[in-house]
Order: C-alpha cells, then structure tokens, then sequence
C-alpha cells in the first residue's frame, strides 16, 4: 500500500483531520492511541518507538488488518502522531 493511499484511508476511517497548517489526529485517534499507551504500560513493555502504540492502536481499529496492510499505516501516521506529540509539549 502506497503512502498515499495510507493517508487517503486514514482520513477516510476519521484517523485524521487537516487544519490550516498542517494534518492532525482526531478525537477518535487520540482515543485509540491513549488506550494502546495505557496497555503497553500496564503490561510493563519498555517500548520507546512511538510506532508500537501506533501500530497496537491500528490493530485495536482494524482487528483483521495483516502486516502488509498494517506497515504502511504505522509509516503513514508515524510523522504525524511525532508532530502532534512535539506540538502538545510546545516544541517547534
């Protein structure tokens, strides 16, 4: 699945938004990704690759999703969720 098709699926599944500056994460998404955050955490996983909780939040939306379907969606989210998180701690 090419990048671009990635992006295109994830904004049609409400995964993100564009502003008028740059493409941000839904409610939905932040949701998602908060509850896969708190799994890995309470299953004690030393994860610092923000591409775990993204990838373990794909899976809890798309259950059936396989690894060839799957890669591509975490590369695709992957700069965006990294620019909201340096958003949300003031970093340029």
């Amino acid at each position: 699945m090419p990048e671009e098709v990635a992006l295109a699926t994830l904004f049609a599944d409400g995964l993100l938004r564009r502003d008028a500056e740059r493409t941000r994460t839904t409610p939905r998404w932040q949701a998602a990704v908060a509850r896969a955050a708190a799994r890995l955490q309470r299953a004690g996983a030393p994860w610092k690759d923000l591409r775990i909780p993204i990838a373990a939040a794909l899976v809890e939306l798309y259950p059936a999703i396989g690894d060839e379907k799957l890669v591509p969606l975490v590369e695709a989210m992957l700069p965006v969720e990294a620019s909201e998180f340096a958003s949300a701690l003031g970093l340029p």
